[in-house]
């Protein structure tokens, strides 16, 4: 219960720390998307500041709750961020939150939730720092590379889905990083001396970027659902090769899970579809498929 009770609370911080980065970030200069200028110029906006600190604590009770449960107990439960974001961004800034966005989003995070639930990850061990189980790493980065890649030419809706899965994907990576630093220091060893902590920062920041880039391209119903999905399954893919993890493959965990996917896929073609969404004192959105911004 208790494990619920900080899972569900690092889900409503995220979500909320989600609202107010996206606030901030979509208020910025469509050609600082993808470039650090955007994080030092975030950097000096109160409100996203705020945002992030509220998503790292939401990181910290998370990381509290993984330690004392399963993943497939808590990703679930970290998956309903989006609900939070998107209910917060309703009473907030009254941005519409009708039926067919609570239904993608209720596809997205009960996908997640099914997905994990049938595939049940579980057992695993600490890998050699140098062993060659974390080759798996390098495909997870081409794969993020080649979402950003693609998503350059394509329209902003596209490209904000796109550069919020290539952040999802990071973020799972991050997730194992962290992991394996929080192992490394339960099992005695000195973490300093492997090259796992000085890689995670690096990633951290990355993936922060092209997530702040999504949030500056487009409203979080279109922004952070394609995070929300990518983060849990890059993280399981990466803790059954790195951390050889193992998931159920009956022929009904597989049914839950392809079901599960499907249910994810759906909630973002959902949500994706929804319009694009005019700010107070803003040009409309609507077509704005350019390269620069209007004056917002």
């Amino acid at each position: 219960m208790i494990t619920i009770a900080v899972s569900l609370g690092a889900a409503c911080l995220l979500g909320l720390g989600f609202v107010a980065q996206q606030h901030a970030a979509y208020r910025k200069p469509l050609d600082e998307m993808l470039r650090p200028r955007l994080l030092l110029d975030l950097m000096r906006t109160p409100l996203w500041l705020f945002g992030l600190g509220l998503m790292a604590c939401g990181q910290v009770l998370g990381a509290i709750a993984l330690r004392e449960a399963d993943v497939a107990r808590v990703e679930p439960l970290l998956a309903m961020n989006l609900l939070f974001a998107l209910t917060a961004a309703h009473v907030v800034y009254q941005e519409p939150f009708g039926r067919t966005l609570q239904l993608g989003a209720v596809l997205v995070c009960g996908g997640v939730a099914l997905f994990l639930f049938a595939g049940q990850p579980h057992g695993g061990r600490l890998p050699d720092p140098l062993s060659p189980r974390w080759l798996a790493a390098l495909p997870v980065v081409v794969v993020a590379a080649a979402l950003v890649a693609f998503g350059l030419r394509r329209s902003l809706k596209v490209k904000a889905i796109l550069l919020a899965g290539s952040a999802g994907v990071l973020y799972g990576l991050q997730d194992v990083l962290t992991r394996n630093a929080l192992l490394t220091f339960d099992h005695g060893s000195n973490v300093l001396m492997t090259w796992q902590p000085y890689l995670l920062p690096c990633v951290a920041v990355v993936g922060l970027l092209l997530n702040q880039s999504a949030f500056d391209a487009a409203p979080l119903q279109i922004s952070l659902p394609a995070t929300t999905v990518a983060e849990p399954i890059c993280g399981i893919v990466l803790g059954v090769a790195i951390f050889a993890e193992r998931l159920q493959v009956t022929p009904a965990a597989l049914a839950g899970e392809v079901a599960g996917l499907i249910a994810m896929a759906t909630g973002i073609v959902v949500l994706g579809r929804s319009p694009f969404l005019a700010k107070p004192g803003q040009t409309a959105l609507q077509g704005r498929n350019g390269s620069h911004k209007e004056e917002r």
